[in-house]
């Protein structure tokens, strides 16, 4: 197969700012033992996508070979700065580029000095020790205008391109579960997830996806979705799916909980 791992992880970046609050620190280990595992499956790029990396006009492909600088946050900058340097496969990123026509997608490559990469992308690269040269990456960007059948499309294009290139490729969708956050300062020690209906469809769409019951999770998805803000639609998800040709044994959930109220979990999946 192509596909040697894959993984849900959030986009928030506060595990990364601030490990040392205990929800998100439970969540940073989730994230670095997901790593151990994305690196014991011996990838030789990492396809990304990350809902931060907001696109509208075209679908954008990072294809700069190295990033470097430091981002601050637009929402944690309290919380302090986001130190990055990340390579990218730029032979598969471009072949993403010119393959994306085939799936009814205008792309365009992205490579220019100092381009504000997105938080989800910095804090999965920095947690999950990815986009080094041993382990590229290849960043997919969340235009607003794709639906999820559209992003699933993209996904499994990123791995057919792999395939012609004769390379293993782990799949890393950036995003977050329930989509409610506090609205007023918060001690870290006392994070929960905002809403208690919210926490129990996060926990049912995670036990769904632990049983690798993919139909039913499609049926009830729109309404997760709904119910639960989710995060950009839960695209991320549906990035993970497309990659996996909408198939998968089953998942571990590596860590579940808190974001400032929002909800976020770790999961490796089985394939």
């Amino acid at each position: 197969m192509a596909v040697v791992s894959a993984f849900l992880i959030p986009g928030n970046p506060l595990p990364c700012l601030k490990p040392e609050a205990l929800a998100w620190g439970r969540l940073a280990s989730a994230m670095q033992r997901a790593g151990r595992a994305l690196a014991a499956s011996r990838p030789d790029a990492v396809l990304l996508y990350s809902t931060q990396w907001f696109a509208v006009l075209d679908q954008q492909w990072l294809t700069r070979r190295r990033s470097q600088g430091v981002h601050v946050d637009e929402n944690w900058y309290e919380h302090g700065d986001l130190p990055y340097d990340i390579h990218v496969d730029t032979e598969l990123a471009h072949a993403c580029v010119a393959a994306s026509p085939k799936v009814g997608v205008h792309a365009r490559g992205i490579n220019y000095d100092h381009f504000p990469i997105d938080s989800g992308t910095i804090s999965a690269c920095t947690l999950l020790r990815i986009g080094t040269e041993s382990e590229p990456v290849v960043v997919a960007s969340n235009n607003l205008y794709h639906d999820p059948d559209t992003t699933e499309k993209l996904a499994a294009m990123a791995v057919q391109c792999a395939v012609e290139q004769g390379k293993r490729v782990a799949v890393v969708g950036v995003g977050g579960l329930s989509g409610s956050l506090f609205r007023t300062e918060i001690d870290p020690s006392t994070d929960r997830i905002v809403e208690p209906e919210e926490d129990r469809w996060n926990q049912q769409i995670l036990r769904l996806i632990e049983s690798g019951d993919t139909t039913q999770l499609r049926q009830l998805i729109p309404e997760y979705v709904r119910e639960a803000r989710v995060d950009m639609g839960f695209k991320h998800f549906h990035w993970v799916l497309g990659a996996l040709r909408g198939r998968f044994m089953g998942a571990r959930v590596h860590g579940y909980g808190p974001l400032y109220g929002s909800g976020g979990a770790v999961v490796e999946f089985t394939l």
